[in-house]
This record gives structure tokens, C-alpha cells and sequence, in this order.
């Protein structure tokens, strides 16, 4: 399991700290819980946050229907290549909601392109009151990163802190070497685009207050014209 040395943990911390004054969500408490992780687990989903799911893609298999009911699935990311397409596909589509991406799992392969739309499919599931399954083949490196990439976007996370928590859930995660270098170049374009989400509400509150300062001034002037006349 990866391991966190002690600077590397308080650098988090602190961030994390930083993070929250910055409206990111506090961190699910069992994030940082073990789970004890047998080898058969790999062909299972594990809940890695509340509400979403990681897993092979045997979870969401035909043969799966009744757990996924049972686990209140409403979401699926399904992660396939072109030439997977007719053994990893959406079994269940009057059942649930899909988003399938064709993603290879390769060092190359640009996956960084699909984190937004992966966060606003997961965003909307989970705030519909629903539970989201993310799944590749394996469930271990395309379907890994893009629950990654969510998880430090979400709250506020580096690369490693991130895949240190997820571990935790689904200890076989490995994405590929390309996909941690994306993840890690992932960091300053998250936080970037939260510092220019903010400046724009600020700018559209601060609108507001003027506009509001300028109506109540001219009410202000139209009762003082009409008392000169």
C-alpha cells in the first residue's frame, strides 16, 4: 500500500486545511480507514467515496444486474478501447445512465481530456441523489484515473494524497505512467480553474451590490426631484 512520509503527509495537511477555507467538501472521515483487501476483491466494486464506485468491469456485467440494484447504482462510467467495444459494453441502458468513453490504456493516451466531463457526469449522479459506478476492464488503471482525478478535484487534493485514499478502498489501483504524470500536470489546471470560478462569482456578487446601490440612489434622486417640483 502506498505510504505517505511524515513531510509529505503534513504538505497535505496543511493543503487540506488551505483547501477548506477555499469551500472544498470536508474529507470523508473512512477515506483514511484501511480496508482489508483480499486478492478476490480486484473482480468487486469498492465504494471509494460516498456514493461512488470503483471497479472491474465484471461489476456491471449482465450476470451483475440485481447488485448493482442493490447497491443503488444510477451512474456508469463505462471505459473501453475500440477494440473492447463488443465484450465491455453498456449491458444495461433502460436501467441506468451511461456515459461510455473510449479510452486505451496506454502511456500516450490523452486522458486528461476527459476529466471535466467525467466530474460533471459523477457531479450529476451524486447530486440527483444517486450512486455512480466507475469501471474499465479492471478496474486498476483507465477507470483509476478518472476516479483520481475527480477525487482531488473534489477536495482539493495532490496526486498523491489522493491515490494514497484511494488505495485505501481499491488497493489494486495502478494507472499507468502516463496517466500519473497527467494527474500530477492535473493539479495546477484544477486549482486554477476554481481560483477563476471564484473571481467570477466575486465579480458577478460585486455587480450585484452596485447595481443595487445604483437603483436605491436613483429612487433616491427621483424622490428629491419630485419634492423640487
Amino acid at each position: 500500500m502506498l505510504s505517505l512520509d511524515s513531510n509529505e503527509t503534513h504538505q497535505d495537511e496543511e493543503t487540506t486545511s488551505e483547501n477548506e477555507s477555499d469551500d472544498y467538501p470536508r474529507i470523508p472521515i473512512h477515506m483514511d480507514e484501511p480496508k482489508e483487501w483480499t486478492y478476490t476483491m480486484r473482480r468487486h466494486m469498492q465504494e471509494v467515496i460516498p456514493g461512488l464506485y470503483l471497479g472491474p468491469y465484471s461489476a456491471a456485467s449482465r450476470s451483475k444486474l440485481q447488485s448493482l440494484l442493490e447497491h443503488g447504482i444510477t451512474h456508469i462510467v463505462c471505459v473501453r478501447q475500440d477494440i473492447e467495444a463488443n465484450f465491455i459494453k453498456p449491458n444495461f441502458p433502460d436501467k441506468f445512465k451511461y456515459l461510455v468513453l473510449n479510452i486505451a490504456d496506454t502511456a500516450t493516451e490523452n486522458i486528461i481530456q476527459h476529466f471535466q466531463k467525467v466530474k460533471t457526469f459523477i457531479d450529476d449522479g451524486l447530486n440527483s441523489g444517486g450512486q455512480v459506478l466507475v469501471h474499465g476492464n479492471a478496474g486498476i488503471s483507465r477507470s483509476a484515473a478518472l476516479v483520481l482525478a475527480y477525487v482531488m478535484e473534489t477536495y482539493g487534493l495532490s496526486q498523491t494524497r489522493a491515490y494514497a485514499m484511494v488505495q485505501q478502498r481499491r488497493f489494486c489501483i495502478n494507472p499507468n505512467e502516463g496517466f500519473m504524470v497527467q494527474l500530477k500536470e492535473y493539479e495546477p489546471i484544477y486549482q486554477a480553474q476554481k481560483t477563476l470560478r471564484n473571481g467570477q462569482q466575486s465579480s458577478v456578487k460585486q455587480r450585484s451590490k452596485r447595481t443595487i446601490h445604483q437603483m436605491d440612489t436613483e429612487r433616491t434622486e427621483e424622490r428629491c426631484d419630485e419634492m423640487d417640483s
